[in-house]
């Protein structure tokens, strides 16, 4: 088969909530019958609130990079850090796989998530031709990778505490901290806020 047959093309939807396949019928209102939820074949608004969550988290990823995630206060001074000084910092007292953790899961691992959705949210809106099945299995990569997004804030809790403990010092959560936290709640809804399904759609018999 050149092209990919659709559940929706032979009369079957998918519940989001429990996953259950069901019959359509010409209904608007067609409910789930094991979980009660309304079943749609595709989710209502799911580009433009995906579309919404992804560009807010891409926003704030920008000042939860540059504000101070914590302000130390010290007997002798006080200091303000970012999250890049914390691993800097660490990299200087000799912590490479500590440093290295913190730059994955407070860096690198977020703005791929909204490079990824990003991606996806344009293939979908211009209806790209490219694989499906490549496009889904990233998805469901940031998927999972969204299951473990308190990572990211255990991360940069680990280096708060690691500071306190080492310098004797009074630390303060700073704005760059909430800017981060939001980041990562963000991705986490987007992810579940886009409908897998749209992937597929370009490559239907229609």
């Amino acid at each position: 088969m050149s092209r990919i047959v659709l559940g929706r093309t032979v009369g079957l939807l998918v519940c989001s909530h429990c996953h259950a396949t069901v019959r359509a019928i010409r209904s608007s209102h067609q409910l789930c019958p094991r979980c009660g939820a309304r079943v749609h074949d595709r989710r209502p608004h799911s580009l433009a609130a995906t579309a919404a969550l992804v560009l807010s988290a891409a926003a704030l990823y920008i000042p939860a990079n540059l504000l101070p995630v914590m302000h130390m206060h010290t007997f002798f001074s006080e200091e303000d850090d970012t999250i890049m000084s914390g691993v800097l910092s660490l990299i200087e007292e000799g912590s490479w796989p500590l440093a290295l953790l913190v730059f994955v899961a407070s860096i690198v691992v977020p703005l791929l998530k909204i490079i990824a959705m990003g991606w996806l949210l344009i293939s979908v809106a211009r209806r790209s031709p490219g694989s499906a099945l490549h496009k889904s299995r990233l998805f469901r990569l940031v998927e999972f990778i969204g299951r473990w997004s308190m990572l990211d804030v255990f991360a940069i809790s680990l280096l708060v505490s690691l500071v306190q403990i080492r310098s004797l010092a009074t630390i303060q959560v700073g704005l760059g901290a909430l800017a981060f936290g939001a980041v990562v709640v963000l991705t986490m809804l987007a992810a579940q806020s886009f409908d897998e399904r749209l992937l597929w759609d370009t490559h239907s018999d229609g």
